[in-house]
């Protein structure tokens, strides 16, 4: 568990369209095998530590015709921002997705100082 010794707690979220391959005939639409996609997301305000961040899927649009495979996570994070990263493989055919996030953890203090 981690704790929050801050009395000044964020959340931030927000939603982000990955990619629509299926519009033009891209890689996560006609491919095969491994393949991913990556979205830098920035915080609209910066956190004093790295926050804890969750992503999920809040739309997908995939092919009937082959099996469902998908993971999506964050990585990267700082205080300022993360990647969304989706991966699919196989012959799994994905048409679009979106991606919903949130952050929250410890904000800087109002009156804090930062000795260099």
């Amino acid at each position: 568990m981690h704790r929050l010794s801050s009395g000044t707690i964020g959340i931030d979220h927000g939603e982000v369209v990955l990619f629509s391959d299926f519009e033009d005939d891209g890689a996560m639409w006609r491919g095969e095998g491994p393949r991913q996609s990556r979205a830098t997301v920035k915080f609209n305000t910066s956190y004093g530590a790295v926050p804890h961040v969750q992503v999920s899927m809040s739309m997908w649009d995939i092919s009937n015709s082959t099996n469902t495979r998908a993971d999506v996570q964050a990585e990267n994070i700082t205080k300022d921002g993360f990647e969304i990263v989706f991966r699919t493989w196989a012959d799994t055919q994905v048409a679009r997705v979106r991606i919903a996030w949130t952050s929250f953890g410890e904000l800087p203090h109002d009156e804090g100082w930062e000795l260099y």
